[in-house]
């Protein structure tokens, strides 16, 4: 797929203010500080479209963004950041748990991994609850660049050993870097094709 533009469309505070289910839509979601806003950047070629932070739990809204005008990518809060007080963290929750389960037009969800650390259980629980809903997802391993190649599979072969404790198979899985630009092009043909499937 060739971004030929992308921009920023909404932010939302209720999936009931989202923009009208006419398109087939993506979204991003991971641990606070996965890197998500910079992953989003790299896919659509763009520098600055969604805001990166070195403050994990920058975002707290669901930020739509319309792709070459005929889909969209979706900026979901982070969860899991333990210096947020309880009550916005059950707030941040319920905002994206609440647009999962709603949006009929959401092709799949992108659950991001940090690929330099062991499984945490936060994520687990939570590929676990989406499946569990019968959400379709898939798994981007992000910040690939950022240790040994050695280390990067192990700690992949670590994580979907413990995924298969609870799934059958593992989801579709991507791997990424922002900074060295890969992966961008196999999750853009993975987005191009799963488009074809999308009935308004």
């Amino acid at each position: 797929m060739i971004i030929k533009h992308a921009k920023f469309i909404k932010s939302s505070n209720h999936y009931s203010q989202c923009p009208a289910e006419n398109m087939p839509e993506y979204a991003f979601v991971g641990r606070s500080n996965v890197g998500k806003s910079s992953l989003i950047n790299m896919l659509v070629n763009h520098k600055n479209l969604a805001k990166t932070s070195g403050t994990p739990g920058k975002t707290t809204l669901i930020n739509h963004y319309l792709v070459n005008d005929n889909w969209y990518l979706v900026d979901l809060p982070g969860y899991g950041f333990a210096k947020a007080s309880k009550d916005s963290r059950k707030k941040w929750e319920l905002v994206f748990k609440e647009y999962l389960g709603n949006r009929k037009n959401l092709m799949t969800i992108f659950i991001l991994i940090d690929a330099n650390i062991p499984p945490q259980k936060i994520d687990i629980e939570f590929i676990n609850w989406v499946g569990n809903k019968k959400i379709p997802l898939s798994i981007i391993y992000t910040k690939c660049d950022k240790s040994k190649v050695n280390q990067i599979n192990k700690n992949l072969d670590v994580f979907e050993k413990e995924m298969l404790n609870h799934w059958e198979s593992m989801p579709v899985s991507f791997t990424s870097s922002s900074t060295k630009k890969i992966g961008s092009e196999e999750i853009l043909n993975y987005i191009e094709q799963t488009n074809k499937l999308f009935k308004n």
